[in-house]
């Protein structure tokens, strides 16, 4: 079965929860969760006026098409509360694909890889943690070497959550 490597993140409302839920939406309408990163906590990228954002990266064995998953992670985005109101705005959930496999595709709706992976310190850094030597098939350099290249120089530091 293909390999599909997504990145969940999410800066609103009890974000470690929102990750938890999306994890598990994932695992029952995607695929098998085959390794999960920890979680990230890193400074919000793009439009910077917002609350600090909790990522993780999943490897997941699935069978359901590139498409397809697009159009499963969206839902699972609208029925977890997201609203897309502006680009690189807050979100109480956002699921990226980053790599199927080592398919290099660009259509309409699906560009895979993601195009700005490599240029996205929160996405390397947990993406390196449970695949370091992972090939990028158009960039033809390992997550290691994308990471020790990126010109994104904002802090993701592992997440420790508070226990009251």
């Amino acid at each position: 079965m293909p390999k599909l490597y997504l990145l969940l993140g999410g800066n609103l409302g009890d974000r470690t929860l929102y990750l938890q839920q999306a994890r598990e939406t994932i695992a029952k309408q995607v695929g098998t969760i085959v390794q999960a990163s920890a979680i990230y906590e890193t400074a919000a990228w793009g439009k910077t006026d917002q609350p600090s954002f909790l990522n993780q990266v999943l490897q997941v064995s699935t069978d359901l098409s590139p498409e397809r998953v697009l159009q499963t992670i969206n839902t699972i985005e609208h029925d977890l509360g997201r609203e897309r109101l502006e680009h690189w705005g807050a979100r109480v959930i956002d699921i990226d694909i980053l790599f199927y496999d080592n398919l290099v595709q660009q259509t309409q709706r699906l560009t895979i890889p993601h195009p700005q992976l490599h240029l996205r310190r929160f996405t390397l850094l947990p993406l390196q943690e449970i695949s370091p030597d992972l090939i990028h098939p158009g960039l033809k350099q390992t997550i290691a070497e994308l990471l020790e290249n990126c010109p994104d120089k904002l802090e993701a530091k592992k997440f420790v959550e508070n226990s009251n």
